[in-house]
């Protein structure tokens, strides 16, 4: 009786412990599952990314991501504020994510473990030089115009100058996306490098442009209106503008100069004290994939910047894209930012006067 109770109990004993082994084995193989990785983005297209952009990556790497979204300059400060947060990622355009480089929010990339930024045509990777996240997205400016009511061809940045013009041209307001961008190519019309006299020579430009200016804008969106009532002839526009703007005014053509344009980017960042870098540093890989800039050409108007995506005509026109975008000029928002409230000064008393 005793020996079949020594028996029963090593029963019992072997039974638990391939029980706690076969639990520990389930609790190691579903690592990646328990683990969430939290992205902060700008929240359009909701549904789009999480099928084209999340779920392909949560599959093939067992994670669950979690998103944050809102303006751009809201996410920041929210996580300048504190650093040790739960975000792991975060995608910023330009100007804001320039702010976490220079106080240190954002984590140093080791380039190494993103083969595919090895891809990145070379106005994006001209904004990796200073060590931090690569751009996801480009867009750019240019000049769109109706050619009648113009009285004119325009081919350059120069000619936005042309006397014909006057009280014809609504150019983005200094604040907007593409405020600084105005303020390089009015510095270029001066033949002067902006960064050698902290925009003097742009604001003698802009002086001279003001009568042909009607006014600034500060959303694109108002540019279909002003052209439709013959308010405007001409406009300094991103790209990402263009549809609407056709939409209302089918007779105006979009113009990049020979000479080249500006771009903005929105990039994507580690939070330095992030917990999971393995898994952001997966993520950014996939984000800057060939495979997934195909699908989000088409899926959210996003133009790609891997050098091996081909699009289709269609699926190109009114991107930034091509020639365009491998010779677009970058704006540097490191020394763009600090000169921002008195450029905005200067802005409001040569213009807004």
């Amino acid at each position: 009786m005793k020996k079949i109770a020594v028996i029963l109990l090593c029963f019992i004993l072997g039974i638990s412990i391939l029980t706690g082994c076969s639990s520990n084995k389930g609790s190691s193989g579903d690592k990646d599952a328990s683990r969430e990785l939290v992205i902060s983005t700008f929240g359009l297209s909701d549904d789009i990314i999480t099928k084209d952009v999340f779920k392909p990556f949560e599959e093939a790497h067992n994670v669950k991501i979690i998103v944050e979204v809102g303006n751009a300059s809201e996410r920041y400060t929210k996580l300048e504020s504190n650093p040790n947060s739960n975000i792991d990622i975060i995608e910023l355009n330009q100007s804001t994510a320039a702010k976490g480089y220079d106080k240190g929010v954002f984590e140093k990339i080791d380039y190494s473990k993103i083969p595919n930024a090895e891809k990145l045509i070379s106005s994006a990777l001209q904004v990796t030089e200073k060590g931090y996240g690569p751009p996801i997205v480009i867009n750019s400016i240019g000049i769109i115009y109706d050619k009648d009511a113009a009285g004119m061809e325009i081919n350059s940045w120069e000619d936005l100058w042309s006397p014909q013009l006057k009280g014809k041209i609504s150019i983005p307001d200094i604040s907007t996306t593409f405020g600084p961008a105005m303020m390089y190519i009015a510095s270029e019309y001066k033949g002067i490098d902006i960064t050698s006299d902290n925009g003097k020579a742009a604001f003698e430009a802009l002086n001279e442009l003001k009568p042909n200016i009607v006014k600034t804008y500060a959303k694109s969106s108002d540019l279909a209106n002003m052209f439709t009532s013959g308010e405007i002839a001409v406009a300094i526009v991103g790209d990402f503008a263009i549809p609407v703007i056709q939409a209302a005014a089918q007779q105006v053509e979009f113009v990049v100069p020979e000479s080249g344009t500006y771009a903005n980017f929105n990039t994507i960042d580690i939070n330095a004290n992030s917990k999971n870098k393995d898994l952001a540093y997966e993520y950014i890989n996939w984000r800057l994939s060939a495979e997934l800039g195909s699908v989000t050409a088409k899926s959210l108007n996003e133009s790609p910047v891997n050098k091996d995506v081909v699009l289709d005509e269609e699926t190109a026109k009114n991107k930034t894209y091509g020639k365009v975008a491998e010779t677009a000029k970058s704006i540097d928002y490191s020394f763009v930012n600090p000169l921002l409230p008195e450029w905005i000064d200067t802005w409001n008393k040569t213009l807004n006067n």
